[in-house]
């Protein structure tokens, strides 16, 4: 059974970092691309970035030169590294097992994990 649980988020204020993890099992990690999208009442899912098997990533505009997503395959582990967070980055945070860039559902993905909030407030 694929699980996916990510962990990390919290309240922080603007100009603040933090970085969110996404434990993965039940599959083999070193071979699946993976993808973290967010996702808020009003905006609804926006993809925010992808790394494949290998290494390539590919991130939104939106966060572009503030978030870095990398991957440790020995840990079975998804990373996203977010600095000089705003408060429009305030979302439920989702690792995804693939690349879907154009996803409107979490279901698009073959699986995804619970999501942790993350809130950017003064």
């Amino acid at each position: 059974e694929v699980q996916l649980v990510e962990s990390g988020g919290g309240l922080v204020q603007p100009g603040g970092s933090l970085r969110l993890s996404c434990a993965a099992s039940g599959f083999t990690f070193s071979n699946s691309a993976m993808t973290w999208v967010r996702q808020t009442p009003g905006k609804g899912l926006e993809w925010v970035s992808s790394i494949s098997s290998s290494g390539f990533t590919h991130t939104a505009d939106s966060v572009k030169g503030r978030f870095t997503i990398s991957r440790d395959n020995a840990k079975n582990t998804l990373y996203l590294q977010m600095n000089s967070l705003k408060p429009e980055d305030t979302a439920v945070y989702y690792c995804a097992k693939g690349w879907i860039v154009t996803a409107r559902r979490l279901a698009d993905f073959g699986s995804w994990g619970q999501g942790t909030q993350v809130t950017v407030s003064s």
